[in-house]
């Protein structure tokens, strides 16, 4: 590991004095370019020897010097790579400096019209955001423009998928009306494809379950919409908890509420999102004496 870290020092160093000479005024006659090409070449060669070492920073600095280096010759392809390359070693190290390296590469490739490829970089750093750096909210805006990308090439699954997980993360904020649109949007599309209908029910459970974070009667009015939508909907058990729910909030009755949940939990398993919203749903009953 220290021979390899060694190496790569030594050809940064290399790539240094190869700059250099190319910037004297006989290097620039002779073979200027060619020394730039050998540059970027040891920083490529120490980075991956530096990735060998497990030296995350290094690696990622040396990718950055070979972008930098393909920015100036015009080679804007392998530089956006080389400032992707960069980030994958600094998500091991420094996440910040991960996200900083995604928005070089993607700017580049929106200038190049390659807006597939940005989209998937900003499902990268919103992952990032999500994970590492924690902050829902720019999450939030790096899922809303990749899939704005991903729908201007006309790749509607993707697009729908980071969609779903903006609205995700807008129900959790409390943003529900942005995620109560956007659950909607994509039961009612879904309800246009034969092989995604039934997944239409779980997006209106969700926007229902949003309703009831904020009116009870805009909940019911949505059950009305959804199920003359989609009739199936209403012989759901998402519909019937709904419909459950509803009436022990109407009653305040925290018990019937808390073992209608539990009824569903054992046959349908409740991921973290529905139990947040369903406490908070809950919490209504101890904060409102009278919700009727």
């Amino acid at each position: 590991m220290a021979d390899n870290e060694q190496k790569a020092m030594q050809l940064m160093a290399e790539a240094e004095k190869k700059l250099s000479s190319s910037k004297s005024f006989l290097g620039s006659l002779f073979g200027g370019s060619s020394k730039i090409e050998e540059a970027v070449d040891c920083y490529l060669r120490a980075a991956n020897l530096f990735k060998m070492a497990k030296k995350w920073p290094q690696a990622g600095q040396a990718f950055c010097n070979a972008a930098q280096l393909h920015l100036k010759a015009g080679v804007r392809h392998d530089a956006a790579t080389n400032f992707v390359d960069a980030s994958n070693c600094y998500k091991k190290c420094d996440a910040n400096e991960a996200v900083s390296c995604l928005l070089k590469a993607i700017e580049i490739y929106t200038d190049m019209g390659r807006f597939t490829v940005a989209a998937k970089q900003h499902q990268n750093i919103a992952e990032l955001y999500e994970t590492e750096c924690v902050d829902l909210a720019r999450a939030m805006q790096h899922y809303e423009q990749a899939a704005d990308y991903f729908r201007g090439e006309e790749s509607t699954s993707s697009a729908n998928k980071c969609m779903l997980k903006l609205a995700q993360y807008a129900a959790q904020l409390e943003h529900y009306d942005k995620a109560i649109q956007i659950y909607e949007q994509i039961a009612k599309s879904s309800l246009d494809n034969s092989l995604l209908k039934y997944s239409a029910k779980e997006y209106m459970f969700r926007a229902a379950l949003c309703h009831l974070c904020v009116d009870i009667l805009n909940a019911q009015h949505a059950l009305e919409k959804y199920s003359s939508l989609y009739p199936a909907f209403g012989d759901t058990r998402e519909y019937k908890l709904i419909k459950e729910l509803i009436e022990h909030l109407e009653d305040q009755n925290v018990d019937a509420y808390t073992e209608a949940v539990k009824t569903y939990d054992s046959i349908s398993r409740l991921d973290q999102w529905y139990t947040t919203m369903l406490v908070r749903i809950k919490k209504q009953i101890n904060d409102n004496p009278d919700l009727r």
